[in-house]
């Protein structure tokens, strides 16, 4: 039966690598055929590249526009950011041991706004700030965003909670330790990867998103994404792909900041138990 099945399985590891690696180059050759243009000499987002130049890097350190929208993107990216990791955190917490009541429904309310369409998000959000007083503002820019950020951050944190041995946290109330101390001692050391990259994926969210700050922001919340899209209609220049390579460099060291952070805290524990063993 051994003899029989190792070939089926053999096939049906290929196609899924091969499926995998279709997945992987659909969603990476729209990045692979825009981002060489933010180092073309040409005003045109065309191919052949003429000629390699920083020209557009330049002129977006130039240009007050653009270097206004990449300010408040990381004002506004930070913001959302921290507010929403608190909260997906604390939510995270609250319906870990699924302890209060209608936990799943609570659960579905913080993951509606990745299913709700933004375009319905963000005419509620206006005609709600329009009533608070937090229209064209960045307070409300940040609220705006971090809504959109919190099932990320509550995702992340609630598979790192998940992969907690309740034991460990058992164990550390039995020696005396109180609730804060445990939580302070196991369950955020444990749960911090999770907490790092649902930090990481909202500050990715805030930095890409669009279409509510078009509804929530006035000119001068303008943020990055939002000027690319202004750009866009207006006049289509190589800045647009030097922006866009900004966005990816940005994103991918926060990712790989991240991964050096896990591996560390990794490569500390394994050095830890070494030790001990001996």
């Amino acid at each position: 039966m051994s003899g029989v099945s190792r070939p089926g399985a053999a096939a049906f590891n290929a196609v899924r690598l091969a499926f995998a690696a279709l997945a992987v180059a659909f969603l990476l050759l729209p990045l692979v055929a825009i981002l060489p243009l933010a180092f073309t000499d040409s005003v045109f987002l065309v191919y052949p590249i003429s000629g390699p130049s920083l020209r557009w890097f330049g002129a977006l350190a130039e240009s007050q526009a653009w270097t206004r929208a990449i300010v408040n993107s990381l004002i506004i990216g930070t913001g959302a950011t921290v507010v929403a990791t608190v909260v997906g955190t604390l939510a995270a917490l609250g319906l870990r041991r699924e302890l209060l009541p209608f936990s799943g429904l609570l659960r579905s309310v913080f993951l509606l706004p990745m299913v709700v369409p933004a375009v319905v998000l963000g005419v509620g959000m206006q005609i709600l700030y329009a009533r608070m007083g937090l229209a064209s503002s960045y307070l409300g820019v940040i609220i705006a965003h971090a809504v959109l950020c919190v099932p990320f951050v509550l995702v992340n944190v609630a598979s790192s909670l998940a992969s907690i041995d309740p034991a460990l946290e058992r164990a550390a109330a039995s020696l005396g330790a109180s609730p804060v101390k445990v939580f302070r001692g196991v369950t955020l050391p444990l749960a911090m990867p999770g907490i790092l990259t649902g930090a990481v994926f909202a500050f990715a969210t805030s930095l890409d998103e669009v279409v509510i700050t078009l509804f929530v922001a006035g000119p001068n919340q303008t943020t990055l994404a939002r000027q690319m899209f202004s750009s866009l209609r207006e006049n289509i220049s190589p800045a647009i792909a030097a922006a866009a390579f900004i966005i990816m460099i940005v994103t991918f060291a926060l990712l790989l900041a991240v991964k050096g952070a896990s591996l560390f805290q990794a490569l500390r524990k394994r050095q830890k138990v070494q030790p001990s063993e001996a």
